[in-house]
């Protein structure tokens, strides 16, 4: 039986697997072993949604760069290549 609405144990997920897999169709769905949560199960959406804003690098070229960014860029290497050169 489910402890709150959204949460499962692993238990209740070798019984009512069918059930548990419409609700994760409609919201994310908690599964619990020992009374912690263990799992989470959710539409492939969601899924695809969350993987999509966790990355949040671009590729670029110089060419493509804002004029800030180079500028920034530039004085980075600037200063990287001026403690180079105070070194013996």
């Amino acid at each position: 039986m489910s402890r709150t609405h959204g949460s499962y144990s692993t238990s209740d997920l070798s019984r009512k697997s069918g059930d548990i897999i419409a609700e994760a169709l409609r919201h994310p769905v908690t599964i619990t072993q020992r009374n912690k949560p263990r799992l989470v199960l959710l539409n492939i959406e969601d899924y695809e949604r969350l993987m999509r804003q966790s990355d949040v690098r671009s590729i670029g070229t110089i060419e493509t760069m804002s004029d800030e960014l180079f500028d920034e860029f530039e004085r980075a290497v600037d200063s990287y290549a001026s403690k180079d050169e105070t070194r013996p």
